[in-house]
């Protein structure tokens, strides 16, 4: 028998913290490394594929391409230390404030799944469903949680936990997540800049 839950569902990257850990993390294979050098007039071409279809696939692979597995082991354990630091000082506090009231706290977000579930691994989220990689190519999507994928990822998350999903609220900066947003009862809008809830 399936049980009504109430969850709230949290973006991540300009939601609960301040920087988007994709653009971080490349920049900080940069400074470590000189392969992503190599990658920069391929980086360009990908660029033109996002102007041109922002909801694509192809220009996030491509934009990773420099990525292997060895630098993913070497660099994301320095990384994920680095950028707990960019977490906006209210995002820990309202995590454990919606589980205190009894609800189930979600993080669903694009950001992948080698960097994301040790980067909020203190915050005690009930789950983090993230975009799945390619383990031996980590700039391959296996699934890419962004857009309506969200919701597809909540689902199956929720049916495997035999549970109906009531969506309490949602937080999220980017009308990309409007898919997740349109089914909670309360829409929380950050501004990326600031932290801050937006107004109305």
């Amino acid at each position: 028998m399936l049980k009504k839950q109430d969850i709230v569902v949290f973006d991540f990257d300009g939601t609960l913290s301040g920087h988007d850990t994709n653009i971080e993390f490349a920049k900080y294979c940069f400074h470590n490394s000189a392969r992503p050098w190599l990658y920069l007039p391929l980086m360009g071409v990908a660029t033109v594929g996002k102007w041109l279809n922002p909801g694509g696939i192809w220009w996030r692979q491509t934009i990773r391409r420099f990525l292997t597995p060895d630098m993913v082991r070497r660099f994301a354990p320095g990384f994920i230390k680095q950028h707990r630091r960019e977490r906006f000082g209210w995002s820990r506090d309202q995590v454990d404030a919606e589980r205190a009231n009894g609800r189930m706290t979600l993080l669903i977000t694009a950001s992948p799944d080698y960097l994301i579930p040790q980067l909020v691994r203190d915050m005690k989220f009930d789950a983090v469903l993230c975009s799945r990689m390619d383990a031996q190519k980590p700039w391959r999507y296996e699934f890419l949680c962004w857009g309506k994928n969200k919701v597809i990822a909540m689902d199956e998350w929720a049916k495997q936990n035999r549970l109906i999903p009531n969506v309490v609220r949602a937080y999220s900066d980017s009308k990309s997540d409007m898919p997740i947003m349109e089914i909670a009862n309360e829409q929380v809008w950050v501004d990326k800049k600031t932290g801050l809830r937006k107004s109305a």
